[in-house]
């Protein structure tokens, strides 16, 4: 059974989740050295300019904060079976395209307790408070042994760019690339709530936003996922496996 991650993206099998432009609507969609966020046609789609220089150290989106020390525990039940997911945000930093990144320990383990997938994800957020996703270099493991590092990617690295992980003035009908490595990953999120409220193993959590996220590797897979202000993603809804609950159960 494949693992899957709540708090990455990713659908695509590959990999697997979770603001912002801030104060006012002033998106550019001005070229730049790195490549503008998003290709996909959309009249609400958000393209962000990338600079460097534009990027703060640390990370406290209202619906995406990230402070070191954190874990989280999700459990996701489908038809193969059970899976916990451990997500450490690390005290760690990594420079990509000179940006200092977060850098977020996740690992998944199956039902029998096997880790199922290890990996280390980046994430820098901007003065106006959006979080972009730098990657992630994964790992998938089947009892023990490496079977893949499938989904690993590197702004900056060939083709890849940052993506988007999560808005900082999010709108209902929003819409952004989170991932965006040619051949890797091409992931997709819209904002389609918020105002909604989730009860998970963690607690209940209002005023969520939420979600919906997809990618055209991988046609008609879809996930619906629900960020609580001050923790983050705490809930996913989708269609792998024939459908797929995974919750959050803890946070330390």
């Amino acid at each position: 059974m494949k693992a899957h991650s709540i708090f990455r993206v990713g659908l695509s099998g590959l990999a697997t989740v979770l603001a912002v432009v801030g104060c006012g609507r002033n998106l550019s969609t001005a070229p730049s050295p790195q490549g503008n966020v998003g290709t996909l046609a959309s009249s609400n789609l958000i393209t962000l300019p990338f600079d460097p220089a534009n990027f703060v150290r640390g990370i406290d989106n209202r619906y995406f904060p990230l402070s070191p020390g954190t874990i989280f525990t999700y459990r996701g039940v489908s038809k193969n079976g059970q899976e916990t997911n451990t997500v450490e945000v690390t005290r760690n930093t990594k420079t990509i395209l000179g940006v200092t990144t977060t850098v977020v320990h996740d690992q998944v383990y199956i039902e029998d307790g096997s880790l199922s997938e290890d990996t280390f994800d980046w994430y820098a957020q901007d003065k106006r408070g959006n979080v972009w996703y730098f990657g992630e270099d994964t790992k998938e493991y089947d009892h023990g042994v490496l079977v893949s590092t499938a989904g690993s990617w590197e702004a900056g690295k060939g083709d890849a760019k940052a993506g988007i992980i999560m808005l900082g003035d999010p709108h209902v009908g929003d819409s952004y690339k989170q991932e965006d490595s040619p051949g890797v990953v091409a992931d997709m999120a819209k904002v389609i709530s918020l105002s909604e409220t989730a009860s998970v193993g963690a607690g209940t959590f209002a005023n969520c936003l939420s979600t919906t996220e997809w990618t055209p590797i991988e046609p008609g897979n879809r996930a619906r996922k629900f960020y609580a202000p001050g923790v983050g993603v705490v809930l996913e809804l989708s269609t792998r496996h024939g459908g797929e609950r995974v919750e959050l159960i803890k946070v330390q």
